[in-house]
């Protein structure tokens, strides 16, 4: 690998509040780069402001700190990326790559989420209609650092998906792809919950003409009723004053040794502990762990 090319991310989303889930992620992605001298960049994937509490952004902006993150540059806000968005919808529309979908929910409910065409060919107005790109039959693969390899077809697995929503706001897949190149990130470390999507990132990038980045995909973490913590579950947002044993937590759940001490040490002492030792080959390959059951430190 390297290291001075390497550039990292963390992108929350500002529907809810920093919590354990999170922080397992942030943690993996922001050790990951400052073990090889690399970069680490914050974007908030502010794409879907009905769903966004106020006050979320500058809240998650502040625990990122208390825990002792630090990253390069400003923050991006993808709310103020809709022109670059925009523009490439446009020209895939004009190309016959982009079409309009009037579908409902309901109506896609048999199908399961992958998506059987149904406007394909129909030539609706773009007006009260969202937009889907068409997707090639033919697998898309990559070698994930943790998970290994990892495929899916895209027409029977996915389906032709939706790059901007019918009431107008973009779609995570494309504002991903495009963010992740403009800001030249070439190491992707993110929860498993998202290595199903990288086949049809793989794919924007092969029409965008962009190489593909480095993959790493930690487990999620899940409550004990099966659902991964997160902010549609209302998961409690991290306590300030709990940042050293929670990172020591956030550590074990990545399989890293731990000096028992650490819980006691300041979060930033805990920083330069992980990235001296950190051992991206440790992290569990299974895509989910239950938060309930990670062990405790001594």
């Amino acid at each position: 690998m390297n290291s001075p090319a390497y550039i990292g991310r963390f992108a929350p989303t500002p529907s809810g509040f920093l919590h354990f889930g999170s922080l397992v992620a942030a943690l993996a992605s922001y050790l990951d780069a400052r073990a090889v001298g690399g970069q680490w960049l914050v974007r908030m994937e502010d794409l879907d402001p009905p769903r966004e509490p106020p006050g979320a952004q500058a809240a998650i902006l502040q625990a990122l700190e208390a825990y002792g993150f630090e990253w390069d540059g400003p923050v991006v806000y993808q709310s103020q990326r809709h022109d670059a968005y925009a523009s490439v919808i446009e020209r895939w529309f004009q190309q016959g790559l982009a079409y309009a979908c009037t579908c409902s929910r309901k109506q896609l409910e048999p199908y399961e989420g992958v998506y059987p065409g149904l406007c394909r060919n129909l030539g609706h107005e773009r007006r009260d209609a969202a937009i889907r790109l068409r997707v090639p039959e033919l697998k898309y693969s990559f070698s994930d650092r943790v998970q290994g390899h990892v495929e899916q077809h895209l027409g029977k697995d996915a389906g032709d998906f939706v790059i901007q929503r019918r009431d107008g706001l973009y779609a995570y897949q494309l504002a991903v792809v495009l963010d992740d190149s403009w800001q030249g990130v070439t190491d992707i470390v993110r929860g498993a919950d998202l290595l199903d999507s990288t086949p049809r990132q793989l794919y924007l990038l092969e029409l965008l003409g962009l190489p593909a980045p480095r993959y790493l995909h930690v487990p999620l973490i899940i409550q004990p009723d099966g659902n991964k913590l997160g902010k549609s579950y209302r998961s409690p947002p991290l306590p300030a004053d709990q940042a050293a044993p929670l990172l020591v937590r956030a550590l074990l759940a990545l399989g890293q040794s731990i000096d028992p001490h650490l819980a006691q040490a300041s979060p930033a002492d805990v920083m330069r502990w992980a990235i001296a030792h950190w051992a991206p080959e440790a992290i569990p390959k299974v895509r989910a762990l239950a938060e309930a059951q990670l062990r405790k430190p001594a």
